[in-house]
C-alpha cells in the first residue's frame, strides 16, 4: 500500500515526514527509490535541523542524487499537495492588480511575478535535476559490505563505528550498518558503502584509512564480506 503526504511545504507536512523517517532510511523498502525521489522533488528547499530526521534523509538522497543517481522503481508514494501548489494563494493579488495597472503602478505586480518566476524556476531545476537522475544509466558504481572486527570485547564499538565512517573521500559513500555478535562478548561491525569504482580502491580503503592510525586504535581487523557492481 502506497504512503501518503500531504501539504509538504507546511509545517504539518514537515512534521509528519519527520516523523514517518523517524524509524526509517528511506520512504520505501531498505535502498532508495523512485519514491525518495518523489519526496525529495515536492520539498521546496531542504527541512530545518526542526526536523532532524527529515533533514538527515534529505541531504542523503541529495548525496546519492549528486553521486550516482536513483534507480530502484520503490513501492509507490502518493504526494496529494505540495509547497509547490501553495503558489496557487498569489493568485488574488496579481489578478487584482491588473485594474490598477492603467496607473503606471506595475512595479508591485512584478514584485510578486518575480518572487513567483524565482518558485517555480527552482522547482522546475529540482524537477529536472530528479528526472535526469532517474534516467542516468548506472555503471562503474559498486556496493560493498564490509565486515569491522574490533581489538577484544573492550573496545568501544560505538567510537570504532565513528572512526570507520570519519573516512570520507570523493566517491565513497557509507549507508546502513549494524553490530553482529562473533563470541565471547566480542561483536563486529557491518556496514554497507556505496563507491564509485574510478574514484575508490576498497583494498587501499581498507590498508591505508582503516588499518592505521588513528582508526586502527579501535580496529584490529577489515574483511569484505560482499562486493557487487551496480
Amino acid at each position: 500500500m502506497a504512503v501518503a503526504f500531504t501539504n509538504l511545504g507546511s509545517q504539518a507536512g514537515l512534521k509528519k515526514l519527520n516523523e514517518y523517517l523517524l524509524t526509517r532510511s528511506y520512504i520505501s523498502g531498505y535502498q532508495a527509490s523512485k519514491d525518495d525521489l518523489a519526496v525529495y522533488a515536492a520539498l521546496n528547499s531542504p527541512p530545518s535541523e526542526e526536523y532532524v530526521n527529515a533533514a538527515r534523509w534529505y541531504s542523503h538522497i541529495d548525496a546519492l542524487i549528486r553521486l550516482s543517481g536513483v534507480t530502484e522503481e520503490g513501492k509507490g508514494v502518493k504526494i496529494e499537495s505540495s509547497a509547490i501548489v501553495e503558489e496557487s494563494p498569489i493568485t488574488p493579488p496579481v489578478s487584482e492588480a491588473k485594474a490598477p495597472a492603467d496607473d503606471d503602478d506595475d512595479d508591485d505586480v512584478d514584485l510578486f511575478g518575480e518572487e513567483t518566476e524565482e518558485e517555480k524556476k527552482a522547482a522546475e531545476e529540482r524537477a529536472a535535476a530528479v528526472k535526469a537522475s532517474a534516467k542516468k544509466k548506472e555503471s562503474g558504481k559498486s556496493s560493498v559490505l564490509l565486515d569491522v572486527k574490533p581489538w577484544d570485547d573492550e573496545t568501544d564499538m560505538k567510537k570504532l563505528e565513528e572512526a570507520v565512517r570519519s573516512v570520507q573521500m570523493e566517491g565513497l559513500l557509507w549507508g546502513a550498518s549494524k553490530l553482529v555478535p562473533v563470541g565471547y562478548g566480542i561483536k563486529k561491525l557491518q556496514i554497507m558503502m556505496t563507491i564509485v569504482d574510478d574514484l575508490v580502491s576498497v583494498d587501499d580503503l581498507i590498508e591505508e584509512h582503516l588499518l592505521t592510525e588513528p582508526a586502527n586504535e579501535y580496529i584490529q581487523s577489515c574483511d569484505i564480506v560482499a562486493f557487487n557492481k551496480i
